[in-house]
């Protein structure tokens, strides 16, 4: 089984290439890896072209404008050719070697994704807005959707590559997250959660996502389940 790890990327030089060396470094995995920059500014395309000459066997494309992590994941799902897709983003808050975890749990249970729950690892350093809003969004999502879900924010989702090269994604941020689960669980998808362990970085640090991202979140999911 081939795994696709697509990495979404905006303004990341300090972290992409430590987060490809991480990648690389699984053992045991069959993998391909690919890049979207989404028209970084800080000097990261730069740096990519260059890991695009050393390093032929990555996969990186360039968009020609800043749309968001949404729209920049629907660019690269188009050129995964894997069984199973997981996102990986570009800086260093999820580890890597958790996608055995998540793998393992594919093979050994009867279900058709896996997600990489936070809140039943190990995390670190998560600011109290985004552990309440993310804990908020995930009960809205198990009340709309009659799951008992721990973590619908996380960025590990282990999905089928056949659903997400398929499934017609509309969110071009960080509403990418409630939109996907929303179409996983609506075409019946069943999602088993592992623990996996997380650092959390702040927006001083780059973190991107912010409290009208929330807002944004919860139409996403009233929209999906209700008019859509």
């Amino acid at each position: 089984m081939q795994l696709s790890v697509v990495i979404p990327v905006y303004n990341e030089k300090n972290t992409i290439g430590k987060i490809v060396e991480r990648v690389k470094a699984v053992k045991d995995i069959d993998k391909e890896i690919i890049i979207v920059d989404d028209k970084s500014t800080d000097g990261t395309i730069e740096l990519l072209r260059k890991m695009e000459k050393d390093q032929p066997d990555l996969k990186i494309y360039y968009k020609d404008q800043n749309m968001g992590k949404g729209h920049t994941l629907k660019v690269g799902f188009k050129y995964t050719t894997g069984d199973y897709v997981i996102v990986q983003d570009a800086d260093l808050e999820y580890d890597p070697q958790d996608y055995h975890k998540l793998l393992r749990a594919l093979e050994e249970e009867n279900v058709d994704a896996v997600y990489g729950s936070r809140f039943s690892g190990n995390y670190e350093d998560m600011s109290n807005l985004h552990y309440f809003g993310n804990k908020v969004l995930t009960l809205i999502t198990n009340v709309f959707f009659g799951v008992m879900l721990t973590d619908m924010e996380t960025c590990y989702k282990l999905l089928p590559g056949d659903f997400v090269r398929n499934i017609d994604i509309k969110s071009n941020r960080f509403d990418f997250e409630p939109e996907i689960t929303a179409k996983a669980l609506k075409a019946g998808l069943r999602i088993k959660e592992v623990p996996i362990s997380y650092k959390g970085r702040s927006h001083q640090d780059g973190k991107k996502i912010t409290w009208r991202d929330g807002l944004v979140a919860l139409y996403t999911l009233i929209k999906h389940r209700f008019l859509n």
